[in-house]
């Protein structure tokens, strides 16, 4: 057994799962049972959002340590199911090493992205949808739908710079909070809070909260800090945003 190459599958099995956006305890289990299959006993996982390190023993009596830090990211459930299912495979028949590495490779390789036109399609049904969910009107979903347009378009650039989350998530609120603001004054939106509540739905951090209170269930209070923190830091980045265009708007246009 090369336990080198088995550690480092199995570290990047997690790894993958974390930048798939997979909770703190699938993330550990997955490792876990993938070394107790290739028959490690000794082996140790610790993971939190931003990091994995995986550890075991030898027969020889050999400690080896696997570390990597995990960048930014958001959430692919599809990958994370792949992820799974491929784990649940190893895990049944384990095959050679240099086979489950390719499988491994197979279910991470990069996959087509939806195009620009459908991502923003996806924003304007979303937010014009939050919108009469909310109790606005026809008109308050069209200019919501018209805010998720804004939004949808300023932040894959900002992404692709590297912009950190709380920058992202602000200029995401400001272009939302003054395309909503313009769409009142000109007369075309009925309800100012309405059409903002159902735009900024698209960068609420509802699925941030929901695998902060998993892990927090599930005995990871580290990793559920973390996420805590980061759905603070999304919220005041949204809050910062949609205020600073409200207070333009008011002293513009006084929509308010």
């Amino acid at each position: 057994m090369d336990y080198d190459k088995l550690l480092s599958l199995s570290g990047t099995l997690g790894y993958h799962l974390l930048l798939s956006g997979a909770e703190i305890y699938r993330v550990e289990e997955s490792v876990g049972y993938l070394l107790r299959a290739y028959g490690v006993e000794t082996g140790e996982v610790f993971a939190i959002p931003n990091c994995i390190i995986v550890s075991l023993t030898t027969p020889e009596g050999r400690v080896l340590t696997w570390v990597r830090r995990v960048p930014d990211h958001g959430t692919d459930v599809s990958r994370m199911e792949d992820l799974n299912a491929l784990c649940r495979r190893l895990c049944a028949q384990p095959p050679d090493l240099a086979a489950a590495s390719a499988l491994l490779e197979e279910a991470v390789r990069d996959r087509p992205q939806p195009g620009l036109p459908l991502r923003l399609a996806a924003y304007f049904l979303i937010t014009s949808t939050f919108c009469l969910f909310f109790g606005g009107t026809a008109a308050d979903a069209l200019c919501g739908g018209l805010c998720g347009l804004a939004v949808g378009l300023v932040l894959p650039p900002l992404t692709r710079l590297g912009a950190n989350l709380f920058f992202r998530t602000m200029v995401g609120g400001l272009s939302c909070g003054l395309t909503a603001a313009v769409l009142t004054a000109l007369g075309v939106g009925e309800h100012l809070d309405l059409i903002l509540t159902g735009a900024i739905m698209t960068q609420a951090p509802g699925l941030v909260v929901t695998n902060c209170m998993r892990d927090l269930m599930a005995g990871d209070v580290m990793s559920s800090l973390v996420k805590l923190a980061e759905a603070l830091l999304t919220g005041a980045g949204i809050a910062l945003g949609t205020g600073v265009a409200l207070g333009l708007a008011q002293a513009l246009w006084g929509v308010l």
